[in-house]
């Protein structure tokens, strides 16, 4: 009841650090997606530069996040831009490649042959079949990369309060280091809030984005279409003439 009272009176400071907090794993991972998806495409026809992508993305992955922090203070310093928002989003960049590019080149590869010798036989080119076939085809998989890549980086910014970026990270810091639990609890709390929020606000933007023939019913049309199979007439016994 502290935490939430906590919340309650500290609304309007609250809500501009989850809106920075949104700003900067939303231009972070923007960027990835960007890249990402034209990388994990390109490297579909190339199985050895695939391999030396994936591998230097599962790399950079493992790399401690107030490591990777620590080594871009002095080389971003040289611009006078050694702590804030742009090595936060760069390294938010990083951290987004390995999902999105695996998942992208991972789906790309997965299509069934049968599909492109379909689209090469009505005479489509090479972009028109990725345009109109195979990205469609792909699309679910790969924005469950881009929601993967969300999901990480929304925990992954809060440790960027330490180089002086913004977010709900501050809550826990303070918390920290004022010995404040209700601090501490109410930015882990809206953190993971956070995260869900962004994986399910994703998750119907995937299901606006793929195509109709693609979708799987919603649970809602589900249960609509079970009770209504369930209550619909139902044939009468004939009776004896």
């Amino acid at each position: 009841m502290e935490t939430l009272a906590f919340i309650w009176d500290n609304l309007a400071p609250i809500g501009r650090m989850t809106v920075d907090h949104i700003e900067i794993v939303g231009v972070g991972v923007g960027f990835a997606i960007l890249t990402g998806v034209p990388l994990g495409i390109a490297i579909t026809t190339n199985e050895r530069a695939a391999k030396l992508v994936l591998y230097i993305a599962s790399i950079i992955v493992t790399v401690p996040s107030v490591a990777l922090f620590g080594f871009m203070i002095p080389v971003l310093s040289l611009i006078g831009q050694g702590i804030g928002f742009l090595p936060t989003v760069i390294a938010l960049f990083l951290y987004s490649q390995l999902p999105i590019v695996r998942n992208t080149y991972a789906a790309i590869t997965n299509i069934d042959p049968a599909l492109r010798e379909a689209a090469r036989g009505m005479g489509m080119k090479t972009g028109e079949r990725l345009r109109k076939v195979e990205i469609p085809i792909a699309l679910p998989i790969i924005m469950a990369g881009v929601r993967m890549a969300v999901v990480i980086n929304v925990g992954i910014a809060a440790i960027a309060v330490y180089i002086g970026a913004g977010g709900l990270g501050k809550l826990i810091s303070r918390g920290i280091s004022q010995s404040d639990p209700r601090q501490l609890i109410a930015g882990a709390i809206l953190i993971s809030v956070l995260a869900i929020a962004a994986d399910f606000a994703l998750g119907w933007v995937q299901w606006l984005l793929t195509s109709k023939g693609l979708r799987s019913p919603s649970l809602a049309a589900r249960i609509a279409r079970r009770f209504g199979a369930s209550a619909g007439p139902r044939s009468q016994p004939q009776q004896a003439q």
